[in-house]
């Protein structure tokens, strides 16, 4: 028995070799690049088809073939990787979602390169670089750790200072903040360039030492690598010893677990535990663990979609409809087109317009394919059998609630972690359910009656595929679609519209599942059988990069999509349509609008410049023009010269004047700082304390306002009346690990009052900000909104109660026009107000031509409106405004300061948070001062800013102030 036990130990040791090499890599390249490699997997199969090329095939020696290998070709392919792919990113800003993509497509590229130069099928003749004596892989691993921890880790102890070595201080720099260390001196591009060399190496090593042990194949061997994420992400992407650690644990425990023999119906299952435990603790660790990453996924758009041409729908019905006139293996080939676009439009709703990553798409569209078989056959627990139609609308039922799988951990992930969670599922699903023989063994799967023939059961699919792209259409358009589209564009905007973003991604996983389970079906009919192979997780990262580059928010790029897929590995080895793709995805740093819009500058400057043709009036100035140039006299009355251009919503006023647009009500002439002709020098202040800005001046946008009556005398002798207090926060505290923001903050926000916050960088206010809003929630202390306790009603919530906010970041959805933005706003607002979309908009001038133009590429002072009107369009009953006036000219600020006041007079309650004094001079009633996350002094806006400008020795500013 012990010996047993020793033997397995040995055993299990070498696979976590393994597995400890492939953490390694993966930590290493992360800490140097900030890219987790997805295509750690693929180069590692890479090299153990050259090594196997070069002593297999070509007969050269296993050494000097193995150096070529290891360490030549596995760091040259790093090198080109961070060269021509990852580099282009990071210099325009390193956005995680596109290196995310771009990993993928690395990793699509290599796996459909190798199907093609080696074929698909799998090799056991790998040569064996070290013996199968388990301490070798062990020794390497163990090795390797400690040549990087050597150049990587500081040394030192209590007693003697901690050194970095040179590399590692530069590692740290590159890391914490590429651009401060370049300007630095630290030549980021070789760092970065060093942290993929090592990890190709270590790549090529993990794909040589396992390929003698395991399947050699395209397919297999990458997705097993990438298995083992677990240990990276368990030591958080950062230590070394941690993944060693894990990666041995789980190896050993994995082999340990080989010698218990279950018997009873869960036998096989708890076998497929035992075998795959690297998979049990993916799961754990992107589904329990806390996420690696929180950024965005996927990239917002920064430029409005392009409207699909008819004509394009036209040759897409065309070219679908060409099929009915094939025969035989081509016409069965195409009916795998139809079923694949409606995966893919699944996509286009969870990734296109969800703005969520999904990766587990193809485990999806497997369930459905096996439910369907397992209802048709009557094997489907508690269920009759149900004819092949009725079997394939329950089993896409049955699905959706599934998509809750992946949608529930995209409540509180993003990016990398959301990543790791959906790639987790689609892998669980493939090892626990798609290649266990209890559940798939024997199945067959019949078309429906009368549906037979391939040419009827392509036109049956056509039908599916209509259905599919009106749910598509309906869940991309009217309120659903625009609350989908801010959601992606900017979801803490979104939520402070009022939409309910976590049950609105539910939502959208739960619909993608279905709609992947109907696609899934329709294939497995398609070709009579549920395949295992058809919904590898290698399939869910192919069908989302093709679905990114090929136009995610597109029902057009979807059936395109499909179309390439098929097509492209129709008649051939397979892996033509993943070179392909993965060429796209990964050029995506070159390319970021992707292939259509580059195609589309390509054309433009290819095309001949024509000469503009002047209109009739433009001919005759012109002539007008040239004559009086020829006669020297000056030019003639009659002729009138060409108006000059007038600022447009996307040009900005030239620089000798501020900023104009087009619906920015001019401030009244007497306003100190509103002139144009001023002198350079100190702005001087836009208003007293005492007084409040002018009544905005009546223009062409906006019908005049009645006159207001006269206000009535106050009575000294009766007592004002205080106005209800509408917004109030009690012993707010909030600390960010031993760093308190909030330290026991009282606020009191009344009605028809503007209250305003200043204090310097790190007070606390944006933090206060975010509790009042409910972005954050405070750990002591309590906030009311009139009165109800609000201090655990997430951020959508308050907003429908009544509380609104506008960013100091701009936060707005680009992909929608101006109306849309603000309509956003009113359907998720309070009160449901048809006239509140058109209030707002003549509110702050923007019901001209304007209100129909994307929100991309609009100036900063038409977005700071368009982000107000979304606020106002709610009806809110306290609005909360983070530096208002930020990126405004002197124009926009007086504006926007007569809007405010007028709100404030209305009912409405404001507080403000702003830097500008003279803003906040001239708006404010009451104004509190921050600092160290407290309130150190409160009052009327005249006392405390003239105690902030005196020099009174009793700063306000000092935490002292307050005690």
């Amino acid at each position: 028995m012990a010996s047993l036990t020793y033997d397995l130990t040995l055993a299990g040791l070498s696979v976590g070799g393994a597995a400890a090499l492939t953490g390694i890599g993966l930590v290493v390249t992360y800490r140097a690049t900030g890219v987790l490699n997805f295509a750690h997997g693929a180069i590692a199969m890479v090299c153990a088809y050259l090594l196997r090329q070069f002593t297999v095939e070509w007969h050269w020696p296993l050494w000097p073939s193995a150096v070529v290998t290891l360490l030549v070709v596995a760091p040259a392919i790093g090198l080109a990787l961070e060269r021509f792919v990852f580099r282009p990113l990071a210099v325009l800003g390193g956005d995680p979602a596109q290196t995310l993509v771009a990993s993928i497509g690395v990793f699509v590229l290599l796996v459909g390169g190798a199907a093609l130069l080696w074929g698909q099928g799998a090799r056991d003749d790998a040569p064996t670089l070290v013996a199968a004596d388990p301490w070798g892989q062990l020794g390497v691993a163990l090795a390797v750790a400690a040549v990087v921890g050597a150049v990587l880790r500081p040394s030192g102890g209590r007693r003697a200072p901690r050194r970095w070595t040179r590399f590692g201080r530069e590692l740290r720099a590159v890391v914490d903040d590429r651009s401060l260390a370049v300007l630095g001196g630290i030549d980021a591009d070789r760092v970065a360039a060093a942290g993929w060399a090592f990890g190709s190496f270590t790549a090529g090593l993990t794909g040589v030492l396992l390929a003698p042990y395991v399947r050699l194949d395209p397919y297999g061997m990458p997705l097993l690598v990438m298995e083992v994420v677990a240990v990276a992400v368990a030591a958080r992407m950062r230590s070394l010893l941690v993944a060693v650690l894990v990666a041995l644990g789980i190896g050993v425990a994995q082999s340990q677990l080989t010698r218990f023999h279950p018997s009873g119906r869960a036998e096989p299952l708890i076998q497929a535990v035992g075998a795959n435990l690297f998979v049990v603790a993916l799961l754990v660790a992107a589904l329990v663990l806390p996420g690696v990453g929180t950024r965005d996924a996927l990239p917002r758009p920064a430029t409005a979609p392009v409207r699909t041409p008819a004509g394009a729908w036209i040759v897409a019905v065309l070219l679908f409809l060409i099929p009915l006139g094939f025969a035989g293996r081509d016409l069965h080939t195409s009916v795998q087109v139809p079923a694949l676009g409606v995966i893919l439009l699944s996509l286009v709703v969870v990734t296109g317009r969800g703005g969520q990553i999904s990766l587990g798409q193809a485990a999806y569209a497997g369930l459905g394919a096996l439910f369907t078989a397992l209802l048709a056959a009557g094997r489907f627990p508690l269920l009759p059998s149900l004819p092949e139609p009725a079997a394939l609308l329950v089993a896409a039922v049955l699905v959706a609630p599934l998509g809750l799988l992946t949608g529930w951990p995209a409540i509180g992930r993003h990016g990398l972690a959301l990543a790791l969670a959906t790639f987790a599922v689609g892998v669980g699903v493939s090892r626990f359910v798609f290649a266990q023989p209890y559940a798939t063994s024997g199945l067959t799967l019949d078309r429906p009656a009368g549906l037979e023939g391939d040419r009827a059961y392509y036109v049956g699919e056509l039908v599916l595929l209509a259905c599919a792209l009106l749910a598509t259409h309906a869940l991309r358009r009217g309120r659903t679609g625009r609350a989908l589209a801010a959601m992606r564009d900017d979801e803490s905007g979104a939520a402070a519209a009022g939409v309910p973003v976590p049950s609105l991604k539910l939502a959208a996983f739960v619909a993608g599942a279905a709609l992947a389970a109907l696609g899934g079906g329709m294939l497995a009919m398609g070709v009579r059988a549920f395949d295992p192979a058809a919904f590898d997780p290698v399939r869910g990262l192919l069908w989302f990069a093709a679905i990114v580059v090929l136009g995610a928010d597109s029902t057009l790029g979807a059936l395109a999509a499909a179309a390439l897929l098929v097509g492209l590995d129709a008649g051939t080895r397979g892996g033509v349509a993943a070179a392909v793709i993965g060429v796209l995805a990964a050029l995506i740093g070159r390319f970021p609008a992707g292939p259509y819009e580059a195609a589309r500058t390509v054309l433009t400057r290819l095309r001949p410049e024509r000469s503009p043709t002047p209109t009739p009036l433009g001919a005759r100035v012109r002539d007008g023009l040239r004559a009086t140039a020829g006669s020297g006299r000056p030019a003639s009355h009659s002729a009138a010269p060409p108006e000059a251009p007038r600022p447009t919503p996307h040009t900005a006023a030239p620089p000798e004047a501020p900023r104009r647009t087009p619906h920015t009500a001019a401030p009244p002439a007497a306003e100190p700082g509103g002139g144009r002709g001023r002198t350079p020098g100190p702005a001087p202040r836009r208003a007293t304390p005492r007084t409040r800005p002018a009544p905005p001046t009546p223009s062409a946008s906006s019908p005049p306002r009645p006159p207001s009556p006269p206000a009535p005398r106050q009575d000294p002798s009766v007592p004002r009346q205080e106005p209800p207090i509408a917004l109030q926060a009690r012993a707010l505290r909030l600390s960010y690990g031993g760093f308190i923001a909030l330290d026991g903050v009282d606020l009191d926000v009344p009605a028809g009052r503007v209250s305003a916050v200043v204090g310097p960088n790190g007070a606390g206010k944006s933090t206060l900000f975010h509790c009042l809003a409910g972005t954050l929630r405070p750990s002591r202390g309590v906030v009311r909104l009139g009165g109800r306790d609000v201090t655990r009603v997430p951020a959508h919530a308050r907003t429908r109660l009544g509380v609104a906010r506008t960013f100091q970041q701009l936060a707005v959805f680009p992909s929608l026009t101006v109306a849309e933005n603000v309509r956003v706003g009113a359907e998720q607002g309070r009160i449901p107000d048809p006239g509140a979309v058109e209030r707002a908009l003549r509110l702050l001038g923007l019901d001209g031509p304007v209100r129909s133009l994307p929100a991309a590429g609009l100036p900063t002072g038409t977005l700071r409106r368009v982000e107000l009107a979304r606020a106002l369009a709610g009806s809110p009953r306290v609005l909360l405004l983070d530096e208002p006036a930020a990126g405004l000219d002197t124009d926009e600020v007086a504006a926007l300061a007569r809007v405010l006041r007028a709100l404030a007079d209305d009912g409405t309650a404001l507080l403000v948070v702003e830097h500008d004094l003279d803003l906040v001079a001239g708006l404010a009633d009451v104004v509190h001062v921050m600092a160290a996350g407290r309130i150190v002094t409160s009052g009327p806006a005249a006392e405390v800013l003239r105690a902030l400008g005196s020099g009174d020795p009793r700063d306000p500013l000092d935490p002292a102030a307050g005690r």
